[in-house]
């Protein structure tokens, strides 16, 4: 038996016999490699090339521990925590590997020279680990990327508070870019009918992310009327962003890049649209020197397009080159909630226009295990669309992780794992016809 018996009997539909198939001693999983931390020293970020430190290797197979469970991965996605590890910024993440390997004997598995990542990941349960009664081999599932403890007390009100909160395939080894993945079983969610494997495997991390920062009373707490400042609005955390804004009944104002994806965001249903690049909005004088009044520039363009109005809440994401911008721009009172820092984590702002007018900064970190489960209810309801652009084959990881480094993408990346070809998985066609127009808005974008 092989790997290729398991996937057969999953697109056999004959999942329910999966639990009795043998689990290989191997699989492949797409990697970075210890001895090539320092491959990328004294090249700038933006010049490092995930295609030189992805590869596709044959790695052992874990055996799932107590509350643990192993699952063929059908298809998984890229997020940017995967193009950090392939660049290997701000740390190499082997760090953290080692870090979790201290703290049992079934953590020191994931402490390899070798590092299987990935934060997402759609499949079938294949095994489970003492203790674990909810989930059973040949149940369809996907995971969300939330890895805790909960041995603690920090995190039983919210387990992003856990003192051993970690983000699975990021901090932790054998994640979902790979045939097999090693997860809590706590991770483990249904997998929505009407969507496809690649379909499927997209939104979790993201729209977990997009979920509490904006929604819940953890993160900004939004409510019907709210003006949201949405930077990368037709991106992976910006395009769940922007439908949860047009879904509470908020009004979104949609800051992109280029025409093509203004045109996206106008088709999701967002009126308010910025086009960043195409207005020449230039924070930064250097790379020293915030520029003030492009500020009050851009500024002054929010006002115009919400009939004189401020954002009650700005999405922040991409950190160091536009944070400064989103403290001025938040009305009297607003708040700035703030995740991911993609161009760059060390933050500049006047804090005049922050404690004057009484501003917030809130820090937002993934979700916890409720709102994860809240958030993909909403996708299983139709009710919340993948934003899935493109997909390639595993082979390509390293291609699709450049994809994103570039923002050379919209949406959400997809990666096929076992799935041998993509539109494969669904069964609820019924539904999915219902929503075919949405689920497809990104594809080919």
């Amino acid at each position: 038996m092989t790997i290729t018996d398991i996937r057969d009997a999953i697109l056999a539909g004959e999942t329910a016999e999966v639990g009795a198939l043998p689990v290989p001693e191997a699989y492949r999983g797409v990697t970075v490699h210890a001895d090539e931390a320092g491959m990328f020293d004294g090249i700038p970020s933006r010049d490092k090339d995930p295609r030189k430190s992805l590869h596709v290797d044959e790695v052992p197979t874990p055996e799932p521990g107590p509350g643990e469970a192993l699952i063929a991965v059908m298809a998984s996605a890229i997020n940017y925590n995967t193009v950090w590890t392939s660049i290997f910024e701000p740390i190499p993440t082997f760090k953290f590997l080692q870090r979790y390997g201290k703290l049992s004997p079934l953590a020191k598995r994931h402490d390899q020279p070798y590092h299987v990542v990935g934060s997402d990941a759609a499949g079938v349960v294949l095994r489970t680990g003492p203790g674990v009664h909810r989930w059973q081999p040949g149940d369809q599932v996907v995971a969300h990327c939330l890895n805790v403890e909960l041995e603690g007390p920090d995190g039983h009100n919210d387990t992003m508070l856990d003192s051993d909160q970690r983000i699975w395939g990021f901090e932790t080894n054998f994640g979902g870019l790979a045939e097999l993945a090693l997860v809590k079983a706590n991770q483990l969610m249904p997998k929505p009918d009407h969507l496809t494997w690649e379909e499927a495997a997209c939104p979790g991390l993201v729209n977990s992310t997009a979920y509490r920062q904006l929604v819940t009373p953890n993160g900004a707490n939004m409510k019907q009327g709210d003006v949201v400042l949405i930077w990368g609005a037709s991106g992976g955390l910006g395009s769940y962003a922007t439908q949860f804004a047009l879904n509470g009944g908020a009004i979104p104002v949609c800051v992109v890049s280029s025409p093509e994806k203004a045109e996206i965001v106008r088709r999701m249903g967002a009126e308010l649209v910025i086009d960043r690049n195409a207005e020449g909005y230039r924070f930064w004088k250097d790379e020293n020197t915030q520029d003030p009044k492009e500020w009050q520039r851009f500024g002054a363009r929010i006002r115009e397009l919400t009939g004189g109005e401020d954002p009650d809440i700005v999405f922040e994401h991409p950190g160091r080159e536009t944070f400064g911008a989103s403290v001025y721009a938040a009305r009297k009172g607003g708040t700035i909630v703030t995740c991911a820092s993609t161009s760059g984590y060390l933050h500049q702002y006047d804090n005049r226009y922050l404690w004057m007018n009484l501003k917030r900064i809130i820090g937002s970190h993934f979700a916890n295990y409720r709102e994860s489960w809240e958030a993909n209810r909403l996708i299983a309801k139709g009710l919340i669309h993948p934003t899935l652009s493109r997909t390639y084959p595993m082979t390509e990881t390293g291609q699709a992780a450049l994809d994103v480094h570039r923002n050379a993408h919209q949406g959400k990346v997809g990666v096929l794992c076992l799935a041998p070809e993509e539109g494969l998985g669904v069964r609820d066609v019924e539904k999915r016809s219902k929503h075919i127009d949405r689920i497809n808005l990104f594809r080919g974008a």
